[in-house]
């Protein structure tokens, strides 16, 4: 990565991919060439170990959502030989923002997380809402068959790798920052419907 005619005093965008490149060398070509277009053995473990993802879906005029996914692990199924997987829309706060997203545009990325595991596993599909399918059974959290599902057509998979945990001490206690540094979630919601307020003034 080179930092030529860079100046900290000046706003410059980056307007092309070429320009991009005169700034951060190509990849290695194992780096440029790691996506698979199917989950493979020993990703479809990980998968199935997990309990958390992530899930980035694009709505109207791209409009971007990140949504956290947790489950006990195994929840994430995956299906024909690994040209897919699948798992369950639980109840939440009903604004199916996700899901409306999937609608719209089926375009979706998933980013796998195990904990203590610096490693995360990315996803990149094409996704389907469900109301039923033969493994709604295998979805069943508590008793509970799920009302939604989502099924993703992989079109790429791939390790990404852990310098952002190694950076943020995301799994090192030693490194967490004060819990008095950030304020509660309460705080949180009273500053934003304060600012909802003064914005429909």
């Amino acid at each position: 990565m080179s930092g030529k005619d860079a100046n900290p005093t000046t706003r410059r965008a980056v307007t092309s991919e070429a320009e991009l490149r005169e700034i951060v060398d190509d990849p290695l070509p194992a780096m440029a060439n790691k996506a698979i277009p199917v989950i493979d053995e020993q990703s479809g473990r990980f998968i199935q170990a997990s309990p958390f993802f992530l899930l980035a879906t694009t709505g109207d005029g791209g409009a971007l959502d990140v949504s956290p996914r947790g489950d006990p692990p195994g929840s994430v199924l995956v299906l024909d030989g690994g040209r897919s997987l699948a798992f369950a829309d639980r109840p939440g706060n009903r604004r199916l923002d996700s899901l409306r997203n999937l609608l719209r545009n089926p375009g979706v990325g998933l980013l796998f997380l195990m904990p203590g595991r610096l490693e995360t596993l990315r996803v990149n599909g094409r996704a389907t809402v469900l109301r039923s399918a033969p493994y709604f059974d295998r979805l069943a959290l508590e008793g509970t068959r799920p009302s939604l599902a989502v099924e993703v057509a992989v079109d790429e998979l791939f390790v990404h790798c852990g310098r952002s945990f190694l950076r943020s001490s995301l799994w090192d206690p030693a490194g967490w920052p004060d819990p008095e540094a950030a304020p509660s979630t309460l705080a949180i919601l009273e500053s934003q419907r304060a600012a909802r307020s003064t914005l429909t003034g």
